[in-house]
């Protein structure tokens, strides 16, 4: 058997492993973070300060009965789930955690990312339709309309960077950068990295932009008519996709696992979790917008200034190479 294929198995193995643990720590994490910005204590029956209140839900969830409701095609209702959870599991290989330490060391690794992160959306799409009710179908519409078109400034963001470094190999990318703060990329890239950050929120349905799971008019969207491991699953993917886009975002604009003192993979997991702190404050704190409102910040605003700034990045580039060669 190929060494390399070892290595990406037990790369998927660990990915698994520490995707579950992350929904765990990420679920306690949410909810304390929610009661202390609400002035409420948040968990904390279950285990020493309600530690153990995520294994509790998780047990609740593997042990509650699947349903699926009247009218569903079966197939698509239940691939729907799978679907949104085992690509996620791919999007983790090419992500550098040290130096050399990465189950998928590949010259287009954000290529792969990219691409694979689009199959979120086609689950969105087959929960809502499959389900065959209005809350879930009005839910996909807007995840796909609201995925789509994030999707772009995104792209665009990291695509930025990519003309600095030269490179589509995220640990290229974080090899070009340096160990202090003012050698990452986001100091020559700020406009690039609030891009991203923003475009990252409405890429994982994330509060403001949670428009696809808004209670308040659509129940609970796509995923409404799950119960169960199938709802987990979803809850479960959309902590993974932010671990993700966090970890992207370390590795383009953060220097990636490069720090001072301190072990390259404790700064990679360091970086990563203030990232995802953010996006859990970003939750507790801005009321969710309308869906109007969020496609106007994506197309009048977010792509603008990405096309303008990937303009300028190109300017900038070919300047220096035009430069270098006349010297």
């Amino acid at each position: 058997m190929p060494a390399e294929f070892i290595r990406i198995l037990i790369g998927l193995v660990a990915v698994a492993v520490s995707v579950g643990l992350i929904g765990l720590v990420m679920v306690w994490v949410e909810r304390k973070v929610a009661g202390h910005i609400q002035r409420r204590p948040g968990p904390y029956e279950v285990g020493p300060n309600g530690v153990l209140q995520p294994l509790a839900d998780a047990l609740k969830l593997v042990g509650k009965q699947l349903f699926m409701p009247d009218g569903a095609d079966p197939i698509l209702y239940w691939l729907a789930p799978v679907l949104s959870f085992i690509p996620v599991l791919l999007l983790f290989l090419p992500l550098p955690v040290g130096d050399g330490l990465m189950a998928l060391d590949i010259n287009l690794g954000l290529l792969l990312i990219l691409a694979f992160a689009g199959l979120t959306v086609l689950s969105l799409l087959l929960g809502g339709w499959a389900s065959n009710t209005k809350y879930c179908l009005l839910g996909a519409a807007r995840a796909v309309a609201q995925s789509v078109a994030y999707e772009i400034p995104l792209l665009l963001s990291v695509l930025a960077v990519s003309f600095v470094a030269g490179s589509l190999n995220l640990a290229e990318v974080v090899k070009g950068q340096g160990t202090w703060p003012w050698n990452w990329n986001i100091m020559t890239q700020p406009l690039a990295f609030l891009i991203y950050i923003v475009s990252a929120l409405g890429e994982t349905n994330r509060a403001p932009f949670d428009l696809p799971e808004a209670e308040s008019e659509l129940t609970a969207g796509f995923h409404t008519e799950y119960s169960g491991m199938g709802f987990g699953l979803f809850f479960l993917a959309e902590y993974a996709n932010m671990v993700v886009v966090c970890s992207v975002a370390t590795a383009l604009f953060l220097g990636g696992w490069q720090g001072p003192v301190l072990p390259g993979p404790v700064w990679f997991v360091l970086k990563v979790s203030l990232l995802m702190l953010l996006m859990v404050f970003f939750r507790w704190t801005y009321p969710r917008v309308r869906f109007d409102q969020l496609l106007t910040i994506n197309w009048k605003w977010l792509m603008p200034l990405a096309v303008l700034n990937l303009l300028a990045t190109s300017f900038f580039v070919k300047l220096a190479q035009f430069t270098e060669v006349r010297w």
